[in-house]
């Protein structure tokens, strides 16, 4: 059995055997543009968190779009499920993170089961995964098989701003009371939802989707609306493969304001999932804890230039 420290390390490494290595990039949503913005929540959160960020008082943020590819040099096109990081500033000097991608669920269930899946894409030519392949996988991890399946079908968005994009991880809220209510997030874009067919975004520039929100944001400001789905009795907390039921109520508690490209991106930010004020605790979902220490393995590598 793995030793728990070992795995991140693994996993970083498995995913280098797989992908390759690119000095100075991240390990994972390799390519991206860093943007500015602000936070603006509308107070319905209150009732159920004591988070500065999502009570009354706008926060400056800053949001990175990027594809999920470990490979910085990827075509947009040729890897559909799209990543939005927003770090929010906090009035103390402190930030906070929110990690969303434009899938609803995750490919494992546990760290133990991200290593060993991330070793059948070693074979995948230049690390973009063989969809049959993922299949065969699906066999040995069962509960992989719908995150798959939603991968084989995904098409690339028209734009970052027109993705709707999932936390996939449950966080705590905490209330003034002391109340927990588990919380998926989810961010709506105010532009509405648009996606190419399966072969339209390969007519386009590898790099369409960056061009496309540079030259979006010059003309208007980009928008979108948060979203909290609130978990029932009996829902999972500790599962990313497994989504809710839709019927789960949801409310929305802010919104988003992207103004312009920041010319001088901090590339060095690290967008912890885990980071998280007074008022919102993680889940007990072993991969949103190993995305930690999985991101610090990676973060080490990338400030050294390696």
């Amino acid at each position: 059995m793995e030793k728990a420290n070992e795995l991140p390390v693994k996993a970083v490494d498995a995913i280098e055997e797989a992908a390759g290595t690119f000095p100075g990039y991240r390990r994972a949503h390799a390519k991206g543009d860093y943007y500015e913005a602000v936070f603006t929540p509308n107070g319905k959160a209150s009732a159920f968190t004591t988070a500065p960020h999502l009570l009354h008082t706008p926060v400056p943020a800053i949001v990175r779009f990027s594809n999920s590819s470990p490979n910085p040099t990827h075509a947009d096109a040729l890897t559909p499920p799209k990543g939005m990081a927003v770090q929010f500033q906090l009035p103390d000097g402190s930030v906070t993170n929110l990690i969303a991608v434009t899938i609803p669920i995750f490919f494992a269930k546990t760290p133990e089961a991200f290593v060993e899946i991330m070793k059948f894409f070693k074979s995948a030519e230049e690390g973009i995964p063989n969809l049959k392949e993922l299949m065969k996988i699906a066999v040995n991890y069962p509960e992989s098989k719908v995150s798959f399946k939603m991968i084989k079908e995904m098409r690339s968005p028209l734009s970052f701003a027109m993705a709707r994009y999932f936390s996939i991880h449950v966080f705590n809220f905490i209330n003034k009371d002391g109340r927990k209510q588990p919380i998926k997030y989810q961010w709506e874009p105010d532009a509405g939802l648009g996606m190419y067919g399966k072969l339209e975004a390969a007519d386009y520039s590898a790099d369409y989707l960056n061009e496309e929100l540079t030259e979006r944001v010059e003309r208007e400001p980009v928008v979108f609306t948060l979203m909290i789905q609130l978990g029932e009795e009996g829902d999972p907390t500790d599962d990313p493969t497994a989504a809710w039921p839709a019927e789960r109520q949801t409310i929305e508690i802010g919104h988003l304001t992207i103004s312009k490209k920041l010319v001088d991106p901090p590339d060095m930010v690290l967008f912890d999932p885990t980071i998280v004020p007074e008022g919102i605790e993680c889940s007990d979902d072993p991969i949103l804890h190993f995305r930690h220490d999985a991101y610090a393995v990676s973060y080490n590598r990338r400030i050294h230039g390696k």
